[in-house]
């Protein structure tokens, strides 16, 4: 077999539809659009979910429940996984990215599954009652760390002091 007599799979390659470029193309006059109405006028067709003015499905279900806008999803890692660590390594996101343990964007939260026998030094966003006992029983030390990840609604109010217009001479 030469490259000159190459061909592709029977099937494999299909001509391209081209529309609006005649009768004999079976794809002239309206291209495929039918006549009149929506769907055949230039920029305009029904948004997905439109269900022609019946109700759609999206608002004939039932809601429920609530979904907390400020929720912070963490990305889980277990004293099993910090016993991987050699003794007395700070463990840190960096270091948790270095093995594939964590992924960015996401803070990490430590969990206690698993036993820790040596002592580390673990800088993370958030750690369970019983991991951060854990690791301190084992001789590690504990160091939240808010990251840029994580993300805390702040009351602008008490950055910057209000004064009222009385106050100001006003």
């Amino acid at each position: 077999m030469q490259l000159d007599s190459m061909k592709p799979a029977p099937g494999s390659r299909k001509k391209r539809r081209r529309i609006g470029r005649g009768p004999g193309s079976g794809h002239g006059k309206t291209a495929g659009r039918g006549h009149k109405g929506q769907g055949s006028r230039a920029g305009g067709n029904v948004s997905p979910g439109f269900e022609g003015g019946q109700m759609p499905l999206s608002r004939r279900l039932p809601k429920r429940g609530f979904k907390n806008p400020f929720r912070v999803a963490y990305q889980v890692i277990g004293l099993v996984d910090l016993a991987e660590f050699d003794a007395g390594t700070v463990v840190d996101v960096e270091a948790l990215r270095a093995r594939g343990l964590a992924k960015r964007g996401l803070p990490v939260k430590v969990l206690a599954n698993g036993e820790l026998s040596h002592g580390l030094t673990v800088k993370l966003d958030a750690f369970s009652k019983p991991a951060q006992a854990a690791i301190e029983s084992a001789g590690g030390s504990v160091e939240l760390v808010t990251g840029a990840a994580k993300k805390t609604r702040s009351n602008s109010s008490s950055d910057t002091e209000a004064t009222s217009p009385s106050e100001s001479g006003e």
